[in-house]
């Protein structure tokens, strides 16, 4: 039995922990459950008797909990509505603007365009010719063609109208070649917002240019390109699965880690103690940038949204890292698009960093049990003694994060993907460093060409320890093809061993 002191200083701690959990159950019941309810007088009523209740604490926190899920309920048929089209039957003229670098399928060049009139994006299959080939981000285009609603196809796992719908595509089209002609087109029509991520999308397109123009090419650019400014289209199938096979293929999706190392070169320049607010603010401001310029990914948004909460309490001396932070950012994130909820990045990259405050701090806490009294006495009086801490406690930090990263994405990775990679842990120590220098020598010979070669090498030297570590036995545990159920009762055995673990922490204070 869960000790009641424990109980209730975890509720104290992780308030909104309750509330993104019924909101998620909310938007998932609003996916599958058809409800004739007024939903918008239901929210307004528990929300007006939640706030009466005030005088009644536990009446009032099942209030609030109801509130969130009918929100939850609320959001997603809202969602539902604004991608739900009627497309014209025949074939009609429209105006868009390329969104994606093209990526060349058998027959057809594939483009992701946004409508500029109704501001709509849809998914476009051009015929594959030296025209479409030479169609970049930024390009306006008019066409005609029959837009279709997004298809019902499934692989596995995988269910492609789910992914184009959490992506906010509202249709897809195959365009003829003679049907279709680049030009001028006035973006007047579109949000703010739209116009200034094409406007960032485009200066990535740049950046691409500048690193193919300085030698990068084949496997090497495409590692630099995914690592550096999150464009993966050039990664090829055999690189993908050998990272992914390796326990590596976080590396090449932009996340905390990507942020964390840009944030940490970002202080280094701009902090300074007397202007400490401005030097945030800026950093913050920089941030953003760069999530814009990467295409805003769910996890890369989750990694912005979580390090601007850091920048701001930093500033009161706040904690600033929590699961409550966590617990915000996905209701943001959420209410943004709820649709978000079932997208394959979002639940890895918030799986992932949950698990790592929850299990991180009681594993950096177990590191003493590993070093005996007299070599800690040793350590203590030794002129060596910082640098050997650092480097201590440098390898038991990292494998404390790999490791509870790991525990909260690997029921996630075997029901997705069918895969276990048990040589996470060595991975995890060559790959991070590695992208910490990838990145540092990205921005170097975007200033110092010539240095251009340390970056080819640094990326063939990562790809070739890979492939290595590929060729190992038992790299790659496949075959695995857990039930809902299954990850959920993995999820719950979890759970209970964190809470052993706390209380086992509890007592020895």
């Amino acid at each position: 039995m869960m000790d009641p002191t424990l109980h209730n200083s975890w509720n104290a701690e992780t308030p909104l922990l309750r509330i993104v959990v019924c909101l998620m159950a909310g938007i998932f019941v609003g996916d599958n459950v058809v409800l004739s309810l007024p939903l918008l007088p239901l929210f307004v009523g528990l929300v007006v008797v939640a706030l009466l209740s005030w005088r009644w604490a536990q009446v009032q926190s099942v209030l609030i909990a109801l509130c969130f899920g009918v929100l939850g309920v609320l959001l997603i048929n809202r969602q539902k509505v604004l991608l739900k089209v009627s497309w014209p039957q025949g074939e009609s003229g429209y105006e868009a603007l390329v969104l994606s670098e093209p990526i060349e399928k058998p027959k057809t060049i594939a483009v992701d365009l946004v409508l500029t009139e109704s501001g709509r994006k849809i998914k476009a299959y051009i015929h594959k010719d030296e025209r479409s080939r030479d169609l970049h981000v930024g390009d306006g285009l008019r066409f005609r063609s029959v837009i279709k609603e997004n298809d019902d196809w499934q692989s596995g796992k995988f269910d492609y109208r789910r992914y184009l719908e959490v992506h906010g595509f509202a249709g897809n089209t195959y365009i003829r070649s003679q049907n279709w002609q680049k030009a001028d087109i006035t973006l007047r029509s579109l949000s703010r917002l739209e116009r200034s991520r094409i406007f960032f999308l485009k200066q990535r397109s740049c950046l691409l240019k500048r690193f193919k123009s300085q030698g990068l090419d084949g496997d090497e650019y495409a590692i630099v390109a995914a690592m550096a400014l999150g464009d993966k289209t050039a990664l090829s199938h055999e690189l993908k699965d050998v990272y992914a096979e390796t326990g590596a293929s976080h590396i090449l999706a932009l996340s905390g880690l990507h942020l964390g190392i840009i944030y940490v070169l970002l202080t280094l320049f701009i902090a300074r103690r007397r202007w400490r607010t401005l030097a945030q603010v800026l950093t913050v401001i920089c941030i953003w940038a760069f999530v814009f310029l990467v295409g805003m990914s769910v996890s890369v948004v989750r990694s912005a949204i979580m390090l601007t909460i850091y920048a701001l309490l930093s500033l009161g001396h706040r904690d600033r890292m929590s699961v409550n932070v966590l617990a915000f950012t996905a209701i943001v994130m959420l209410c943004w698009n709820p649709l978000s909820l079932f997208d394959i990045g979002f639940q890895l990259s918030f799986m992932s960093v949950f698990s790592i405050l929850l299990f991180t701090p009681l594993f950096m806490q177990c590191s003493t049990l590993f070093i005996p009294s007299g070599t800690q006495n040793y350590l203590a009086k030794s002129v060596r003694a910082t640098i050997l801490d650092r480097i201590s406690s440098w390898i038991w930090g990292m494998a404390a994060v790999s490791l509870a990263a790991q525990i909260g994405v690997a029921p996630l990775i075997a029901y997705y993907f069918g895969r276990f990679s048990p040589c996470f842990l060595l991975t995890n120590f060559i790959v991070v460093p590695a992208a910490t220098l990838i990145l540092y020598l990205s921005l170097v010979i975007l200033l110092v060409p010539s240095l251009s070669f340390l970056l080819i090498y640094t990326v063939g030297a990562l790809n070739a320890i890979m492939i290595h570590i590929d060729s190992l036995p038992m790299c790659s545990i496949d075959g695995l093809h857990p039930s809902v159920v299954q990850v959920v009762f993995v999820y719950v055995v979890i759970g209970a061993a964190y809470l052993i673990l706390k209380r086992y922490k509890a007592h020895l204070k």
